[in-house]
């Protein structure tokens, strides 16, 4: 009932209010998905290009009922500079070293398709028993925490701009009357972004140089450039160093699903199955890396912005990618983008970071996660501490593997060890498949229904 209501919801706004939501949902993924090629040295119009093309496979693949966007991970900006090191150690520029990195990455997609096989073999229950709402809650969580620090950084950059952003995005949010009520995050980027405009903020010099219509990519800068002429070796590497990562992005995938579920009040592990989103995001993944994008990810920002309008129609989230896919092949409109105040960027994160860890804490409270008992106390603490610890202490733990340095995030170790912990631990209070609000990570009242 509630997928039909969001979905009745969504045909009474009408095509052009629907139009205006795709923009949204493309906007609220711009500020993250193009920060990682710019961290990483890879193509921006690529990074939109196969954000749109892979969100789009996703939603073939999930039979067009998951309201997921799909756009660039963070989890991989470490493995891409760990390939680009060793590299730079066989006389390799970064343009070179990319690539390496990329066929890394295609290997990591390939992983999903191993976890969705286990979920068919074995089927949910006895996969889904190592993902009980005091692991996923808790990763929720840290998911939006460990991303908070990126959100403040960018704040920092001009934090009255950022808190503009901010402002617009409560008040339309609570006080906002019709349409304007289910685009604050929209609202909230244009205004800011003009009033940082108007006071000289925005360096607007590559938006003159860059062109109106281009390819978004070049085949040197592909994962298929490599094998003109491959060092092995370094495509070894390049694979032992990014395929672990993907043991993080799985979990983080699994939590995405659990708080999308949360948010619209439909269970996406069952229909259509974890199996199948995990096949959507690992094909996403391998395709984007082949042509020299980031690896992708199911979207928290976007996530967001489903809580804050309660517009769950995946319709608009089909609308956004394929925005995303035509705009790619505009340069202008991709450097108008890359021009975008980093305060701007922090302001609208502050919200959507805080929405998603604000979904694991109601995770584990209308779940009734009983925190008085030790194990569970324990597998919590050492999943926040660890997640939040390490992202904002070393960065990673790294450990060698003969001569391969391998980097491992606070996320990745963090979810590794909540799984262990809650395998091996006695006491278990929870069983996958014996309560249906239980499975989707959160109990649903009439408040979380959509509303027009």
């Amino acid at each position: 009932m509630a997928q039909q209501n969001a979905i009745y919801d969504a045909r009474t706004l009408g095509r052009p209010k629907m139009l205006v939501l795709g923009f949204q949902h493309m906007f609220a993924m711009f500020g993250a998905t193009v920060l990682v090629p710019a961290l990483t040295g890879l193509s921006v119009s690529a990074t939109l290009l196969f954000a749109g093309i892979g969100t789009l496979l996703f939603h073939l693949l999930t039979k067009m009922k998951v309201p997921a966007f799909l756009g660039s991970s963070f989890a991989f900006i470490g493995g891409y500079a760990a390939v680009v090191a060793v590299g730079a150690t066989m006389g390799l520029d970064q343009a070179h070293s990319l690539p390496y990195a990329c066929v890394g990455v295609f290997f990591a997609g390939l992983m999903y398709f191993i976890l969705a096989g286990l979920f068919k073999a074995f089927g949910v229950k006895k996969v889904m028993r190592y993902f009980p709402p005091v692991v996923t809650g808790p990763i929720i969580i840290a998911i939006g925490l460990t991303l908070s620090g990126s959100a403040i950084n960018n704040c920092m950059a001009n934090v009255w701009i950022a808190l503009l952003a901010t402002l617009i995005i409560i008040v339309c949010n609570i006080w906002g009357k019709g349409m304007i009520r289910i685009i604050p995050v929209l609202l909230g980027v244009i205004g800011s972004y003009l009033i940082a405009a108007c006071f000289g903020q925005v360096d607007f010099s590559g938006v003159h140089a860059a062109k109106w219509v281009g390819m978004p990519f070049s085949w040197e800068n592909t994962a298929f450039a490599v094998f003109k002429s491959p060092d092995w070796g370094l495509v070894v590497t390049a694979i032992i160093t990014i395929v672990p990562i993907s043991l993080a992005t799985m979990i983080e995938h699994i939590g995405d699903m659990c708080a999308i579920s949360s948010t619209t009040g439909i269970n996406y592990l069952e229909d259509p199955g974890l199996h199948r989103t995990l096949m959507g995001d690992g094909l996403a993944t391998a395709l984007a890396s082949l042509f020299g994008a980031p690896a992708n990810t199911t979207y928290g920002e976007n996530t967001g912005v489903l809580n804050l309008t309660k517009v769950f129609d995946p319709r608009v989230i089909r609308i956004a990618a394929v925005l995303a896919i035509l705009f790619s092949f505009c340069p202008k409109f991709a450097a108008i983008v890359a021009a975008m105040p980093a305060a701007t960027i922090g302001g609208v994160s502050l919200v959507l970071y805080g929405m998603i860890s604000a979904v694991g804490v109601r995770n584990l409270v209308e779940n009734q996660v009983d925190l008085t008992v030790s194990r569970n106390l324990l597998i919590a603490a050492l999943i926040l501490v660890l997640a939040i610890g390490i992202n904002y202490g070393p960065g990673s733990l790294t450990f060698n593997v003969g001569k391969t340095s391998i980097a491992l995030s606070g996320l990745a170790v963090a979810a590794l060890v909540g799984i262990i912990l809650n395998a091996v631990l006695p006491g278990k209070d929870y069983e996958f498949g014996t309560s249906k609000s239980g499975d989707m990570t959160v109990d649903f009242g009439s408040d979380d229904r959509p509303r027009s």
